[in-house]
């Protein structure tokens, strides 16, 4: 099965580069770019791809409030990838927050970068643990805890919250298994469960989640090893 990718960055050199990688893979293809968010809107309703690889600073509309409105106004399963500089700021948290998948670094070596797409199409998340380490620790700490999202954790099983919390430390399914000595078809469950009880898209938005709720505190708990 090919997937269906969107690339939208308003410098044309790296918009290009990007398609041009993604492009030479079998399974693989570029159906659209765009320049603007606005753009980004039209060439997504026009082209449905699977993955949108979204740019935050651009002009006319910016990739946060683009995404925002595609994740909307998206009747299929659409996945949004944004991509960042080596300092992730508020918007990409933001980002996040409306629904995208993950982040990758506008500098991610060519190798790299078609499995991150495979990864998103397959429903994972993209969260480097350093980078999410310093992303929530930035902004997420600034946050008031919500009352009315604290109360969705009372949804969870005791072990649904060890797991939400693993994943909010980055660890991955594996690292969940051994941490908690559960198998990796359970984790997978759990996740699933999770994410069902509290209406959350992927596991990029229960990492959010599990801050905004209070589950972790940034600073108490590092992310990654």
């Amino acid at each position: 099965m090919t997937i269906r990718v969107a690339v939208v960055d308003d410098q044309a050199l790296v918009r290009r580069g990007f398609a041009m990688v993604l492009d030479h893979q079998p399974d693989i293809e570029v159906v659209a770019e765009a320049g603007t968010g606005l753009e980004a809107i039209e060439a997504t309703n026009q082209h449905r791809p699977d993955v949108v690889l979204m740019d935050i600073r651009m002009p006319e509309m910016d990739g946060l409030t683009a995404t925002a409105t595609i994740l909307e106004q998206a009747d299929w399963p659409l996945k949004v990838i944004i991509l960042t500089t080596f300092d992730p700021d508020e918007y990409v948290y933001r980002a996040l927050q409306a629904g995208a998948s993950g982040f990758v670094l506008k500098d991610i070596p060519p190798e790299d970068l078609a499995p991150a797409v495979r990864t998103i199409a397959d429903g994972g998340a993209l969260l480097d643990p350093t980078i999410t380490r310093r992303l929530i620790g930035r902004f997420a700490k600034t946050l008031a805890t919500d009352t009315a999202t604290a109360g969705r954790l009372n949804t969870l099983t005791d072990r649904e919250r060890e797991v939400l919390t693993q994943l909010a430390r980055g660890s991955s399914n594996a690292e969940v298994s051994d941490t908690l000595y559960i198998g990796g078809a359970t984790v997978k469950s759990h996740v699933s469960s999770i994410l069902t009880k509290l209406g959350l898209r992927d596991r990029a938005q229960a990492v959010v989640f599990a801050y905004e709720s209070g589950l972790i505190t940034p600073g108490h708990h590092d992310i990654g090893h």
